[in-house]
């Protein structure tokens, strides 16, 4: 183990994820001078830290006393985990994105590779009351993402980030589930054997060493890097007030696709992907394909459009169909009005009338004819 990984383990360990001060500490400094700042309390002088910055050393201070990397290096090794560092093969360079926010580190479990899982990758987020309509939509989405070669990333919660992870499994897929805790801490419970099945599959990440419970803070935190390992997002469900929202505004700032789902109006929990959807930079998605088109190669990765139904109708040719289409809707009518109707001479409406007849399409009325009710569909 060098210097550099254990100082980056500890770093881990004392600050809050993502902290732009450390990380310029960090970028001046080194991982192993970033802990010599943390220890002194002096800041080098060409670094212009502020009051609350300085300040916020000492709390650092105080837990690095009390971190062990070491110790949860061997944790890690013992559950077949392992950190990766910025600079390494397996470090995705989409999180140099985040800029003073990226990752001191991260933990990995999962016999997954990260960058290349991330290479085609879709984030795919949304409510923890979620909806029968929502889950299903995200699991199928995720398990026809999977069969076209593409990774689903997601935040491992309750609701639509589960059904995500468990529509690509099903499908033999890649997911990786990005943490707000350790990579060996269960949360939520009910989620224990989705996480099991990931650790085996898949892929479990988080920037905090093993044995670390989650918080409020740490959930919207790490949603920055759902938003930056991905090409895009997909936010399936969201309330007025949702976490799924904040990884919609990093997928914004980062400059990534982001699309959202329509729901029924009259669900609470689709508000927030409404809300999305009148902002001109949201990508409207209903299908797989449209997923695809909005992150996959320009020119080529086009979603076909939606089939239109063929109605029996559609099938006649085309004097036949006009004919058809002279009736009115309700009542019966006599030839003659049809073939004024449909400008045609009486000799072929009368033709046309008989294939109608014996094709199910009208019916002898004592006034004339009329559509039969199969044949009263949209035109």
């Amino acid at each position: 183990m060098t210097p550099e990984r254990r100082a980056r383990a500890a770093l881990t360990a004392i600050a809050e994820p993502g902290d732009a001060f450390l990380n310029r500490v960090i970028g001046h400094c080194g991982p192993e001078g970033a802990l010599d700042v943390i220890r002194s309390g002096a800041v080098p002088a060409d670094l212009r830290a502020a009051p609350k910055e300085v300040h916020r050393l000492e709390h650092w201070r105080i837990r690095l006393a009390a971190a062990e990397p070491d110790r949860d290096l061997a944790v890690c090794d013992r559950f077949g985990g392992r950190l990766v560092c910025p600079g390494e093969p397996e470090w995705p360079t989409t999180l140099d994105d985040l800029g003073g926010e990226r990752p001191y580190a991260l933990w990995l479990r999962g016999p997954e590779d990260l960058r290349h899982a991330c290479l085609r990758s879709v984030a795919m987020v949304g409510s923890r009351a979620s909806s029968p309509y929502g889950q299903r939509m995200a699991s199928d989405f995720a398990s026809e993402l999977a069969d076209d070669g593409w990774t689903v990333v997601s935040g491992g919660a309750l609701g639509i980030d589960a059904a995500a992870h468990r529509g690509s499994l099903a499908a033999d897929g890649r997911t990786v589930a990005v943490l707000a805790n350790g990579v060996d801490v269960p949360y939520p419970a009910s989620n224990e054997g989705l996480f099991a099945e990931m650790a085996r599959r898949s892929l479990l990440v988080s920037e905090s060493p093993p044995g670390t419970h989650p918080h409020r803070l740490r959930f919207l935190v790490r949603n920055r890097v759902i938003a930056a390992l991905s090409r895009g997002s997909v936010i399936v469900e969201a309330e007025a007030r949702s976490g799924a929202l904040n990884t919609a505004a990093w997928a914004r700032r980062l400059g990534r696709v982001l699309m959202a789902m329509p729901g029924p109006v009259t669900s609470r929990s689709s508000v927030g992907c409404h809300q999305l959807l009148r902002q001109v930079d949201t990508v409207l998605v209903s299908r797989t394909e449209e997923i695809i088109e909005a992150v996959g190669r320009l020119g080529t990765d086009l979603a076909p459009p939606p089939e239109t139904p063929v109605l029996p109708r559609d099938r006649l040719e085309p004097v036949t169909r006009a004919v058809l289409e002279s009736f009115p809707a309700r009542g019966a009518t006599g030839p003659a009005a049809l073939a004024a109707k449909a400008g045609m001479d009486l000799t072929t409406v009368n033709a046309k009338l008989g294939l109608l007849a014996a094709s199910g399409f009208i019916e002898r009325a004592p006034a004339g004819w009329r559509l039969t009710k199969s044949a009263k569909s949209p035109r």
